[in-house]
């Protein structure tokens, strides 16, 4: 009784201490003003953000003894934090109830800051501005370790962005530390996804159709399996990459890199349970990869770049890997008569001295949102991969403006393509951060702002990567034991290929010397 009295007179101290006399007082008129902003991390200022995000918490790193915050809006109760050590937590029903009401309008943040004399200085309002359009409410992501050699700590996890709720979907420390990748999403919704499993008993393709998962080997006679995979819109298909990927050391910038020795394209038809490729997709004489459906479904998006024996010196043996430049390209399907046509180069990218990686088309099929980099497909390792923009209809391409002079690299488009997510590495020049980006509908981005956390000092003591982060419209169910009892159960779909396909020789059978197997990267 005596605890539950004790409780009851802590709850009552925090009603006051939020809503009654003891809320903080702005200081009077005799604070000195500031012209400048006060400083802020992370930085939320001049931002545009959506109406359902979780609130941005920071701190302010200003010398001080005491922090006052006042933030508010044309409409509604203004809310009011008083700090003795900088930090400003803002309680999340006050944060929603305002952003709310003040849907489509600035947001204004006021700063005072007490010195060691006692004297006040107030900083000039930070002002942001509350868009009219909501943001997916989950996003879905990696957690993997920078350090190469402890990969084999990694989870697929999804965050509530209207809270500060993170849950997993599945973690490899359930699955004998295997590799766990992949993950993608059919327009969005939750209920279809899909996500491999590499090496060991789980190993395999996991396929949610309407929520209903299932175990499926994608190898055949003629791939040796799937990744980087891309649903059709009709959620009856997806297209996958087949790639024969290696990690190398160099002494040029980041030493880490990743070269994709042979690729290919094919498409799994999820209601016949069978792969199918064409020439166009799947050509010898070309490395094809990250496949992605237009928001129609009419053209399949892909990167592709020259066979790998192109890049090879026939005398010295040696492997020019960084000449090895995708461009951007686009083939026609028939989804009916299920037939490809009309092959193009939407970017020839690689006649610029850039590599155009991981297209991916905005859902109202305005738009492609690509990353180009000097060179190669893999962004994450490259400082100087920026963030592009293409014009569907014009044709017309530009780097983006929020590009930073650190990694910006994969992104993904929110289902009503008014905002995208990305990652990069701006924040301490190491490790993949998620970042959400506003798009007006004149196709003008604006300043990004960071994933909020519930503790404003998170990223200063979290040293685990973001990757691949996907927006939803919802949660993903969580039956994380109904998928580990699929990975380890007998029960697994053998998918088969079209018989119109000819089973591919590898690429050792048809070429016993292959230039690639005895080329040594240049240093």
């Amino acid at each position: 009784m005596k605890n539950l009295i004790r409780l009851s007179a802590c709850y009552c101290i925090s009603i006051l201490w939020f809503y009654g006399c003891s809320a903080p007082k702005i200081p009077s008129t005799a604070a000195e003003p500031t012209a400048r902003e006060a400083r802020i991390d992370p930085d939320y200022s001049g931002v545009v953000i959506p109406p359902n995000i979780a609130p941005l918490n920071f701190r302010i790193n200003e010398p001080g003894k005491s922090f006052l915050v006042s933030l508010h809006g044309e409409n509604g109760s203004s809310i009011r934090i008083e700090s003795h050590d900088g930090k400003i937590c803002f309680p999340p029903m006050k944060w929603k109830t305002l952003l709310h009401a003040n849907r489509g309008q600035s947001l204004h943040v006021d700063i005072w800051v007490r010195d060691s004399h006692n004297k006040w200085r107030q900083f000039r309002t930070i002002t942001n501005r509350i868009a009219e359009e909501e943001i997916d409410s989950h996003m879905v992501y990696r957690l993997i370790n920078p350090a190469f050699q402890y990969w084999n700590k990694m989870g697929i996890y999804q965050r509530d962005l209207e809270s500060f709720e993170q849950k997993p979907i599945m973690t490899n420390v359930m699955t004998d530390g295997n590799c766990m990748n992949c993950h993608n999403f059919c327009l969005n919704n939750p209920l279809n996804m899909i996500f491999h499993m590499r090496t060991g008993a789980a190993s395999g393709t996991y396929l949610s159709v309407n929520g209903q998962w299932s175990k499926v080997n994608l190898k055949t006679e003629f791939n040796k399996g799937g990744a980087y995979p891309s649903w059709h819109p009709n959620a009856k298909m997806l297209a996958f990459s087949v790639n024969d990927l290696t990690m190398f050391y160099h002494f040029l910038g980041e030493s880490r890199d990743v070269l994709d020795r042979n690729s290919d394209l094919v498409v799994y038809n999820i209601e016949k349970n069978m792969i199918t490729a064409s020439p166009l997709i799947a050509d010898v004489e070309r490395m094809e990869t990250f496949p992605a459906w237009s928001a129609d479904g009419r053209h399949l998006y892909f990167c592709a770049a020259d066979n790998l024996d192109s890049y090879v010196d026939p005398i010295t043996q040696d492997l020019r890997w960084n000449e090895i430049r995708y461009d951007l390209m686009r083939v026609a399907y028939d989804v009916e008569r299920d037939e490809w046509s009309d092959l193009e180069t939407v970017i020839p990218a690689s006649k610029l001295g850039l590599s155009v990686i991981i297209p991916r088309p905005s859902p109202d099929g305005k738009y492609v949102l690509f990353c180009m980099s000097t060179y190669g497909s893999f962004p994450i390792y490259h400082q100087q991969s920026d963030l592009y923009m293409l014009d569907v209809a014009s044709g017309n391409y530009w780097p983006l403006a929020i590009n930073s002079e650190e990694t910006d690299s994969f992104h993904s488009w929110s289902s009503n393509s008014r905002w995208f997510v990305f990652t990069s590495k701006r924040y301490d020049t190491l490790l993949g951060r998620p970042y959400f980006a506003y798009v007006d509908d004149k196709g003008v981005i604006y300043k990004p702002f960071i994933l909020p956390q519930k503790d404003p000092d998170f990223y200063k003591n979290f040293i685990i990567n973001y990757n691949v982060p996907e927006l939803t419209m919802g949660q993903v169910p969580q039956r994380l034991q109904k998928i580990l009892k699929i990975a380890y159960g007998p029960q697994i779909t053998q998918a088969t290929l079209d018989p119109r396909i000819k089973p591919r020789k590898s690429r050792e059978q048809q070429e016993p010397e292959a230039m690639y197997k005895q080329a040594r990267p240049q240093r």
